[in-house]
């Protein structure tokens, strides 16, 4: 699965380490530990929302890791999962562990096949047979590593998840499941090969600009705080919380503002918002 010859592929080096662990409020040690890498992806996923604010405005979204920083970090923006891996794989290489990217297919319950293009990462240990597999960029956690292992479960937060590995005619196929109101639901798979950063900037290209991708047609936001899950979909604005209790209500648009910054931390400016609203009317 790995390429062992190519060691730097994240930009790590080039990182404004300090900022980004500042932006998610992370304090302690540094050291390339599993207790580390736990205490990195719960900072990120309840400090960074998820957002697809460019792609609904039709905005160039360059991946390399100086605009993620500046957009994530700097200007304190949320992204979609491409921008959060990409960000969360340069901080860890900066910190000395081992990682490679792949990507996945979300499902959500969804019976058709869909296009490969959730990223996440897969970091390993020294002197350790064990595998440990990150999802920082789908909105809903898990905001702790899961072992790869088929099987392995995994409760965070009250949030509860699940993998299974199921033989392929070319490889094996991971399934992640969630627990939620109705009982375990699969929300998205993946096979084990090996992804790099022009791998991540292909799927980028379709999600944000293809016209069947959902990510151009209106605003998605996310928010995970451990506690509570919130999404805006449009002007619908939902809570989940871990024990299955969801709350729904629809967002008057003049709300949707405020809403953003208070709830979501994502603060738009003034013609950002009026186009969003605008592209979501039509």
């Amino acid at each position: 699965m790995r390429d062992t010859q190519t060691t730097s592929v994240w930009q790590g080096a080039e990182l404004d380490l300090d900022a980004y662990l500042g932006r998610i409020g992370f304090r302690g040690s540094r050291d390339a530990t599993l207790a580390t890498l736990g205490r990195l992806q719960h900072a990120h996923t309840t400090s960074i929302p998820f957002e697809n604010v460019h792609a609904v405005l039709g905005l160039p979204l360059p991946l390399d890791l100086a605009s993620v920083q500046e957009r994530l970090v700097r200007h304190r923006r949320g992204g979609y999962c491409y921008e959060h891996v990409l960000l969360f794989a340069a901080a860890l290489e900066r910190l000395g562990f081992d990682i490679t990217g792949i990507s996945g297919r979300i499902t959500l319950g969804a019976p058709r096949i869909t296009p490969a293009t959730h990223a996440m990462l897969v970091v390993r240990f020294p002197d350790d047979a064990r595998a440990w597999l990150c999802d920082v960029g789908f909105g809903s956690g898990p905001t702790a590593p899961i072992e790869l292992a088929d099987g392995a479960t995994l409760e965070a937060d009250g949030w509860r998840y699940r993998l299974e590995r199921h033989p392929g005619a070319l490889s094996d196929t991971w399934r992640m499941y969630q627990y939620g109101a109705d009982g375990w639901s699969d929300r998205n798979t993946f096979v084990l090969v090996q992804q790099y950063p022009v791998d991540y900037r292909v799927g980028s290209h379709y999600v944000g600009t293809h016209p069947r991708s959902p990510f151009v047609t209106r605003l998605f936001a996310q928010r995970f705080t451990g506690a509570e899950h919130h999404q805006l979909d449009g002007t619908t604005w939902r809570v989940l919380t871990p024990d299955g209790a969801r709350v729904e209500k629809e967002v008057a648009p003049e709300r949707i503002g405020e809403l953003l910054a208070d709830t979501f931390d994502i603060t738009l400016t003034p013609g950002e918002l009026t186009a969003v609203l605008g592209a979501g009317a039509g």
